[in-house]
């Protein structure tokens, strides 16, 4: 098993967990998009393509698979494929739920029940780029589901570890927004019950996959900067091998 906590190498702006021909780990900064998008900001993928192209010496542009992607404003682990054939086989693992994902949130309300499962179903608005919950037989729902456990609490603030059953679009955020938990900064969807910040308390704190091509269970773990939301809570235990 491979573990790394956030003792990984910073090169040129881009801190590099873990990488070989087939993959690459990284970190992904709150408020950087996973792709390009209209803003025009410097993006995660073209970020890592210029890592590999520069150090690599490649001609033209380097290949790299967008395995999976974080909402702009949530940071954390990032996965990317090296190759064409380790994209589709990572792919699978999620199409499959084989791949972990942990997230960790900070809540501007404690749930009412300390562990439990959240099941909803989510329409987007494309337009306005806003995710809502809706009933299950309105066209375009979509089921989500996502199992949390309350790890600290100080003052009105938590901390929960989330697991992903589904992959939705905002859906950590709308989920717990829905039980009038909203994530601490979330601009969006907590509106006036939250603190305006720019670090929206949300982060891929962990990620579990099997390797592409040596089929070895890979596991890396790093922590959030430690300022607000996060430096309310005591994170280094849950970042400890």
């Amino acid at each position: 098993m491979k573990f790394n906590n956030i003792e990984s190498k910073n090169i040129e702006d881009l801190i590099v967990l873990y990488e070989d021909n087939q993959v690459i780990v990284v970190i992904k900064p709150q408020n950087v998009p996973s792709q390009a998008d209209n803003s025009g900001d410097q993006d995660m993928l073209s970020k890592v393509k210029k890592y590999v192209k520069e150090k690599y010496n490649k001609e033209g542009e380097a290949y790299i698979g967008l395995v999976h992607r974080l909402d702009r404003p949530t940071g954390g682990i990032m996965l990317f494929a090296r190759t064409s054939k380790s994209a589709s086989r990572l792919c699978e693992q999620i199409k499959n739920n084989e791949m972990n994902k942990t997230y960790y949130a900070v809540t501007t309300k404690t749930p009412q029940l300390r562990q439990g499962v959240l099941i909803n179903y989510l329409k987007k608005d494309e337009k306005n780029n806003i995710v809502k919950i809706v009933p299950q037989l309105e066209q375009g729902a979509k089921r989500a589901e996502l199992r949390y456990k309350v790890l600290q609490t100080e003052d009105e603030y938590s901390l929960l570890e989330v697991k992903l059953v589904t992959g939705r679009a905002h859906q950590i955020r709308v989920q717990f927004a829905g039980i009038n938990c909203p994530l601490y900064g979330d601009n969006k969807y907590g509106k006036d019950k939250v603190k305006m910040s720019q670090n929206l308390g949300l982060w891929a704190g962990r990620l579990e996959f099997v390797h592409p091509t040596t089929k070895q269970k890979m596991t890396f773990a790093a922590p959030p900067e430690n300022k607000l939301p996060w430096s309310k809570f005591y994170l280094e235990k849950y970042f400890i091998k």
